[in-house]
């Protein structure tokens, strides 16, 4: 199938629009030379100086004009400006057509006010010529008409082949940015979910082997509770691709409970919400992996208090342990991200997150998020 005119970019269709609209007048003048009675070498040179507007217009058109120096710009309109009046007093009103061009460079590389001022000037120049050689007040009215008229059409072209391009580029940029905010939501959801999933199942493989030598039923269950969270973190890595993704902060809480009892923490949580927005929730549930995750990887924890209650409109998410040791730190070089990412998804959602040493020495991790976040369509769990 051949391609068609919606298959050529836009900005080159609009400036091959353009370039066929000034090609079209000059084809007009050059018909109104040849249709005078006058010498072959008059039209040759006519010729010639209809290829020398022609291309001084697409200099002046061309996107980067307006950046050109002010010498090189007035250097440019000031042969225009030869090449459209000289031809006038060989071709007389038949040249005419040409002055219109000269008011479209003019409205585009000169500064406003002045751009507009000049435009009017070379409207009202074209009342000048007509008269001169006799001819009728309604020659000179048309020839000032199509004048200005042919200079709104090189300007508003010119201009639209600009905006056409400016456009088409924002949407390259806006193309690209989203491919990076696909690539950090996807490092992000990863961390985020991947990170837990793996500090459990390597605390229940630390566990499992101290437990097969003296205790091997309990050490078959953790097996199987090991096996149940490889199996959740595949799921987690296929909703990351996926890019949909729901999580329940009382699976979480429960989840939480078990893996954190396997590590010989004492575990109170106090789950007091329900029927909350599906996207507050997933965030939450978030919030409370990576809480969990640091208090495997990084605290020396004993005991560990997971709440979550509705107050004054908004969800509040806690998670405070005792044993947290400054010093101890996750030797990955990719390690530090975690709450950087969590403060991003709670303010996506209009949410805030704090982190802070108690003075009793205890280490708390806060989360509150609107329980309707503002802009955000109320969405809840079916089933």
């Amino acid at each position: 199938m051949q391609p068609g005119i919606g298959d050529i970019p836009a900005p080159r269709l609009a400036r091959g629009i353009l370039v066929a609209v000034l090609l079209s007048y000059l084809l007009i003048t050059v018909l109104n030379l040849f249709r005078q009675d006058i010498p072959a070498s008059d039209e040759a040179g006519g010729v010639a100086g209809l290829a020398a507007v022609f291309v001084l217009q697409l200099w002046h058109s061309a996107p980067s004009a307006r950046q050109r120096s002010a010498r090189r710009r007035a250097l440019t309109l000031s042969l225009q400006g030869l090449v459209t009046y000289l031809p006038l007093l060989v071709y007389a009103s038949e040249w005419g057509g040409m002055a219109g061009f000269l008011a479209g460079s003019l409205l585009l590389l000169l500064p406003g006010p002045y751009n507009w001022a000049a435009y009017g000037l070379v409207g009202l120049s074209m009342l000048v010529q007509p008269v001169l050689v006799g001819r009728s007040l309604l020659d000179s009215v048309y020839l000032c008409e199509s004048t200005l008229l042919t200079g709104l059409v090189v300007f508003a072209l010119t201009s639209l082949a600009e905006l056409v391009v400016r456009m088409h580029t924002a949407r390259q940029e806006l193309a690209r940015m989203a491919v990076i905010e696909e690539r950090m939501r996807f490092s992000r959801d990863l961390h985020d979910l991947l990170g837990y999933s793996l500090s459990a199942i390597t605390l229940k493989g630390e566990l499992i082997h101290r437990l097969v030598p003296a205790h091997s039923e309990r050490a078959q269950s953790e097996i199987t509770g090991m096996l149940e969270i490889s199996r959740q973190a595949l799921a987690d890595v296929r909703t990351v691709a996926s890019g949909y993704r729901r999580l329940s902060l009382a699976d979480e809480a429960a989840s939480a409970r078990s893996v954190l009892a396997a590590a010989d923490v004492s575990v109170d949580v106090m789950v007091a919400v329900a029927d909350l927005d599906v996207r507050v929730e997933t965030v939450l549930a978030t919030v409370l992996r990576e809480a969990v995750t640091n208090v495997l990887r990084h605290s020396k924890v004993r005991n560990c208090e997971i709440s979550a209650r509705m107050a004054d409109g908004a969800v509040r998410l806690s998670v405070l342990n005792d044993g947290a040791d400054t010093y101890r730190r996750d030797s990955s070089p990719d390690s530090g991200s975690g709450l950087d990412n969590l403060g991003t998804r709670l303010g996506a959602v209009g949410g805030t997150l704090a982190a802070d040493r108690l003075d009793d020495g205890r280490f708390r991790l806060e989360a509150v998020i609107p329980a309707r976040p503002a802009g955000v369509a109320a969405v809840h769990r079916v089933g």
